[in-house]
């Protein structure tokens, strides 16, 4: 250091002696070689007086940890600016890496998880807490991990949010571990190449759009189709029959949805072996965009350390990919198709793919999947269909005319639906079945126009068969108990297999049509005759 001060006078000597600087210049340089001068004379005054004391070699002012010097620790930044969700911050050293949680210290703590750094001292991240009384100057705090979701046992009955807190006021969870939210999908060489069927009790979905286990079904409809009443009877089912964890995540959810589910399940017995995490639809986009992340880390834990069958149940997939376009909006992305994000279908692969059959176990997920306007080409809806193995349709059609479950049996598919994975009597029965509904379809127009008395006799055996298996394809649901009356019900594959059967060999045709309507096994139609 004392080496550069004689460098630096000599230059200063040199600037001023030939006359490069005049006037109020030459001054200032003057200043400058006088305050070099005093500071070479006070450090050599130092080195004798600690030469003397034998300290010679002793780093008396050694450079603070980064943990002792909040102003120069790599760790500690200040927001830049905020706009909405979006926070850009400064770190004067080492930035933090991408996904990693940046805390503000307000209102008892605001999150931002880093979504890109835009140079060598500032990061743009997104906010997972509301972003009132944040402010330009405000010190931000590298926590050096990325967003963790708790795993354990004792999760189990328990309802989170995006952090892993608990929000059902039953107190802290304790003997828990805490693991990123963030992981890659398992390796091809432990994922199961078995096909099995996933059984759900509904005779519509065992039927004719059969389940498989460690796959991905998708409930596609609009508003007010029965979306979520259909997830939450599959977690009554599963957890009654099937003896597994199931994991609800309420993506974009109400909260008056989510404190009923919460009541319906703790009354049914389902709740000691579910677990509920919530981002609501009041919170930042960053909140509802992680949460489904959250969830699939828990799952992901009874899967691969308790060696257990899961059931993640998500409601609503859209509303995933609509936070990740909030997100992207927000960030200045140009916006792709119909307003979506550019990374929709990468955003989604990396949620999708995490959902696999493994030699531990499987995650078997269903979710909703909100379609907007009934539009079936939206790219949402389009991006969603590729990452399943069964789609499930909810039709309005078939809801207005009291056909509950509401699934349009023509337009749902399934790719476990082959004589290969189901058996012959499986596929030939649902093949009968669709195709007798098939020509109903064809022959709805010439009933409208001309009446059903016009058709031949075969066809009009063909409308009345379809008619009843319609009727037969209805359930009364555990969950809407108490709002039909109805007691609910579990029917087997073998018993919805026996009762198409017999009703696509005419043994039902002098019954009436409401006699199939809204029962279990087919045996109970000749009590309702």
């Amino acid at each position: 250091m004392m080496a550069q001060r004689h460098s630096m006078l000599r230059l200063l000597d040199t600037m001023t002696t030939n006359g490069a600087f005049a006037g109020s210049a030459a001054l200032i340089l003057r200043e400058i070689s006088r305050v070099l001068n005093q500071a070479m004379h006070r450090e050599a005054q130092a080195v004798k007086s600690t030469a003397a004391h034998g300290l010679i070699g002793l780093n008396l002012y050694p450079q603070m940890s980064p943990s002792a010097n909040p102003l120069a620790s790599p760790s500690i930044g200040r927001v830049v600016s905020v706009r909405g969700s979006v926070v850009d911050g400064r770190f004067d050293d080492e930035l933090p890496p991408i996904h990693t949680i940046i805390q503000a210290d307000k209102n008892g703590g605001i999150s931002i998880e880093v979504i890109t750094q835009l140079d060598q001292h500032h990061v743009r991240g997104v906010a997972l807490d509301p972003t009132e009384g944040l402010a330009k100057g405000d010190v931000l705090e590298d926590t050096g991990h990325p967003l963790q979701a708790p795993v354990g046992k004792a999760i189990l009955s328990r309802i989170f949010d995006v952090f892993g807190r608990p929000i059902d006021r039953c107190g802290p969870v304790e003997n828990v571990d805490w693991r990123s939210v963030h992981a890659a999908p398992p390796p091809l060489a432990r994922r199961s190449v078995r096909s099995e069927i996933f059984e759900t009790g509904i005779k519509v979905i065992d039927l004719l759009t059969p389940l498989e286990r460690g796959g991905k079904a998708g409930l596609f409809g609009g508003a007010g189709v029965g979306k979520t009443v259909l997830l939450t009877e599959m977690i009554h089912n599963v957890a009654g029959k099937q003896h597994g964890v199931s994991i609800f995540c309420g993506i974009g959810e109400r909260s008056r949805e989510g404190e009923e589910l919460y009541r319906e399940m703790k009354q049914s017995g389902v709740l000691p072996n579910m677990v509920m995490v919530y981002g609501q639809m009041n919170e930042p986009p960053g909140s509802r965009f992680r949460v489904c992340h959250a969830a699939l880390t828990m799952a992901e834990y009874f899967r691969d350390d308790e060696h257990q069958d899961v059931l993640l149940l998500i409601d609503n997939i859209f509303r995933f990919i609509q936070a990740g376009s909030e997100i992207s909006g927000l960030m200045g992305q140009m916006p792709s198709r119909l307003g979506y994000q550019p990374t929709m279908e990468t955003e989604l692969s990396q949620l999708e793919e995490r959902i696999a059959n493994t030699d531990m176990g499987a995650i078997t997920s269903i979710q909703a999947v909100y379609v907007p306007a009934d539009d079936f080409t939206d790219p949402a809806a389009v991006t969603t269909f590729s990452h399943l193995s069964a789609s499930i349709v909810l039709s309005r059609k078939r809801a207005s005319e009291g056909l509950y479950p509401a699934i349009d049996p023509l337009e749902s598919s399934s790719k476990m639906l082959a004589q290969s994975v189901v058996g012959e009597r499986h596929y030939r029965v649902a093949r009968a079945v669709k195709q007798t509904l098939t020509q109903y379809e064809e022959l709805r127009d010439i009933i409208a126009m001309l009446g059903i008395q016009q058709l031949s006799l075969d066809d009009r055996n063909i409308v009345y068969r379809a008619r009843r298996i319609e009727r037969f394809l209805t359930q009364p649901f555990f969950t809407t108990e108490q709002f039909t009356a109805a007691k609910g019900r579990y029917v087997s594959l073998e018993d919805t297999l026996g009762g198409c059967e017999r009703i696509l060999n005419d043994e039902f045709k002098d019954y009436p049509e409401s006699a199939l309507y809204m029962l279990g096994k087919i045996d109970e139609a000749e009590g309702a005759a």
